[in-house]
């Protein structure tokens, strides 16, 4: 009788705790309903990784920007995109992690009714900011991709849409995004890991994204590119590397500096990189002080390894110990990426104030500081023929091209655009009949579950090809 007592209020009182026995069914380790910062600052990080990683499974454009070569697997700095599933990852990564959870984000901010008006706008232009820079990459990764009828659960077979249409739609949505920002109200705070919740800054962002935008256009449509850049420019635009649109990664998995997982440092032992010498030469012929911050050194002296050939981990500089870092940050954009543009605005003819040399040696400045030098390493090496504006080789494309590319490094996605509109510095195949690409091809899955949208998009660009060049890259 005593265990039946026993039983009896054992049953009772579990039954008390629940309203309803489904609710034993609910895994409290899985969240259903997810707040719209997390959602946003999970897609900001995802956009981030994407960029950044030197996962060869993913992102292989250092190889491609000539700023690192590979040891001994030759696929990926000869341009192989089907030996492994680069097109898919970094489609997926874009599609999947990034867009699809700011799409989620945007809505749950759209149905929060207790937020406060410019709050409430400031989140949403915070999320269209990202947005616009996901499609850009998408866009100028690609070319033409599915937009209009993407990210809808019900379509299964969406159409891709003309690369030169989407990109011109997504500067209207910056436009609008910028015009929704109060920079005396809030945004996203605790979510926001780029600028922690300061609206002021978001405003610089976008608008040096426009610059940004605008001028990758420019040689399609100098109109556009003018009216963005000038624009941008008198709305306000980064004035130093205090503005850089830094994401902070931490010390730990899954939150860390993706390179320090792929690189010899604290998180990793593999070998597999080396800085190429088409890089190291360069910085070499100039006495860069960048050099100890980009490369570790060999006997004291900065050797890279043979472009897309086989090299000896042991005998060559490789990725420097701040880089592998695995709290190192990663840059979205930056201020001296922003002089370089404002040179290029100033040689294009559009009014952006100051001259062409001055936002150059600005650029140049920026650089070796945000790495680790001096004002006075900064002054010496600006001083040299080979670099100053005034002496430096070549025409302005060359030369800002060149020393872009050196600032960019570490941010290979970003070098390759300037590359491709800028066709400088000279980047040479590793062997006769390869070409250095000027897109990546489209995912292999797209061609078995969405083969006829592939094969007319494919069409329209001028083929599926690495070698394609996309509709603003026209010399």
């Amino acid at each position: 009788m005593k265990k039946l007592l026993i039983c009896a209020f054992s049953l009772m009182f579990m039954t008390s705790c629940v309203d309803d026995l489904d609710e034993f069914n609910i895994d409290q380790k899985r969240a259903t309903n997810v707040p719209a910062a997390t959602l946003y600052t999970n897609a900001v990080k995802g956009l981030t990784d994407v960029l950044t990683t030197p996962n060869v499974n993913t992102n292989n454009i250092r190889f491609y920007v000539q700023h690192w070569t590979s040891t001994q697997y030759l696929d990926e700095p000869r341009y192989n995109m089907t030996s492994r599933t680069i097109p898919q990852a970094m489609w997926t990564a874009l599609y999947r992690d990034v867009l699809n959870d700011l799409q989620e984000a945007k809505r749950l901010v759209n149905a929060d009714q207790t937020l406060n008006e410019n709050v409430k706008k400031n989140q949403l232009a915070q999320i269209e900011i990202m947005e616009v820079y996901a499609w850009s990459v998408l866009v100028n990764t690609f070319g033409n991709v599915p937009y209009t009828e993407a990210l809808n659960s019900q379509n299964a077979l969406p159409a891709y849409d003309d690369a030169k249409t989407i990109y011109a739609d997504i500067l209207k949505r910056l436009d609008t995004a910028i015009g929704m920002i109060t920079p005396s109200a809030a945004g996203f705070t605790g979510g926001d890991v780029i600028y922690g919740g300061s609206m002021a800054k978001w405003h610089r962002f976008a608008n040096s994204l426009k610059l940004k935008l605008g001028m990758v256009v420019a040689d399609v449509d100098n109109a556009t590119a003018k009216k963005s850049a000038e624009e941008a420019v008198a709305a306000g635009v980064f004035t130093s590397n205090a503005d850089n649109a830094a994401f902070k990664y931490l010390s730990a998995p899954p939150n860390n500096n993706p390179i320090s997982s792929n690189v010899k440092g604290p998180l990793s032992t593999r070998e597999d990189y080396v800085a190429a010498n088409t890089l190291v030469d360069v910085m070499n012929n100039l006495n860069d002080p960048r050099r100890p911050f980009f490369f570790t050194d060999v006997n004291g002296a900065y050797v890279g390894g043979k472009y897309g050939f086989t090299n000896d981990f042991s005998k060559h500089s490789t990725v420097s110990a701040k880089i592998a870092d695995p709290t190192f940050e990663a840059l979205l954009l930056d201020y001296s990426e922003v002089r370089f543009l404002l040179a290029e605005a100033v040689e294009r003819g559009y009014t952006v104030g100051g001259t062409a040399a001055e936002h150059y040696h600005e650029g140049i400045k920026a650089s070796i500081e945000y790495w680790g030098g001096t004002a006075t390493q900064a002054t010496a090496y600006i001083a040299q023929p080979g670099v100053n504006y005034a002496t430096a080789p070549g025409d302005w494309k060359q030369k800002i091209g060149k020393q872009e590319w050196i600032a960019l490094y570490n941010r290979g996605y970003d070098a390759w655009i300037t590359w491709r509109r800028l066709d400088a510095p000279t980047l040479l195949p590793p062997i006769e009949g390869l070409k250095v690409p000027t897109r990546i091809i489209y995912p292999i899955n797209e061609q078995t579950l969405n083969p006829e949208n592939r094969s007319t998009a494919a069409s329209a660009i001028g083929g599926d090809e690495s070698s394609t060049k996309l509709w603003w890259d026209v010399n």
